[in-house]
């Protein structure tokens, strides 16, 4: 086998983290993407190769090698394909990295939650509940590198992890009106989010992408699910996303139909 494949959805956050830490060490063109429509049924011969899970991406090294979970593959490509080194190299630096990328998980399902909740009266308690990492991160940044930009003095392996994410809550700017309050307790954050999305290596997704293809999450269907009345996934890549109108805000009042949202 020649290149290690990766099967991945390109909106993916987890997948583009993988793209954002390969266009920082220059190695875009060492790995094959394959891109897997997850508004169909798997492919059985991905199934035997993941051996029955469906979460995406996973990295097929060859000789029966299958690396899962975006963090695993992001260590290996660290470690195993050379190129400039984007984690830390200092011991404790990198386990203050190490810790920082430790709270993503609840990072981002705070966030999916948020815009996944369809009960009007718990938006404020899913908000909260976001808000509350956006302060740990900022406490974190402004602890470990007080005055600076990132977490340490570059675009590193947090960020790159953490950035898609922030990205896919644009979904919560337009669905939701989120933004960081202003206070003293956002402000490390702020700017840290700010330098993140406008970094050169993180620009794999735009806003109007994000805000069209997500839409059924919107409305409390994820992974390609099709919401009630609905004959399409606005994950579909038939009709692409830049053919169709941007869709509804008013996620808690109805479900937007196929034609609404330009998919028929």
């Amino acid at each position: 086998m020649g290149k290690p494949v990766v099967y991945h959805i390109p909106v993916c956050p987890f997948s583009q983290r993988l793209e954002i830490l390969l266009e920082l060490k220059g190695l875009r063109d060492t790995i094959e993407f394959r891109v897997v429509d997850i508004t169909k049924p798997r492919d059985p011969a991905l199934l035997e190769l993941s051996r029955g899970t469906t979460a995406l991406p996973i990295m097929d090294l060859g000789d029966g090698r299958v690396l899962k979970e975006s963090l695993v593959i992001l260590r290996y490509v660290e470690e195993a394909l050379g190129g400039p080194k984007v984690a830390r190299e200092d011991a404790y630096e990198r386990a203050i990295e190490r810790l920082m990328i430790a709270r993503e998980g609840p990072f981002g399902m705070a966030g999916y939650l948020y815009v996944m909740n369809r009960d009007r009266d718990a938006s404020e308690t899913k908000k909260a509940a976001l808000l509350e990492h956006y302060a740990w991160l900022s406490d974190f940044l402004d602890h470990h590198n007080p005055g600076g930009t990132f977490l340490f003095d570059r675009f590193g392996l947090a960020e790159a992890v953490y950035t898609p994410l922030m990205m896919r809550f644009w979904f919560l700017d337009y669905y939701e009106g989120f933004d960081l309050p202003p206070g003293p307790e956002y402000t490390r954050v702020r700017a840290w989010q700010e330098a993140c999305l406008a970094h050169p290596a993180a620009q794999q997704v735009s806003y109007d992408r994000i805000v069209k293809l997500y839409y059924d999450y919107a409305v409390g269907a994820g992974n390609g699910a099709l919401p009630d009345g609905r004959t399409k996934s606005s994950f579909t890549f038939d009709p692409d996303w830049p053919d169709r109108p941007m869709p509804p805000r008013d996620k808690y009042d109805r479900i937007a139909s196929d034609a609404e949202l330009g998919l028929v």
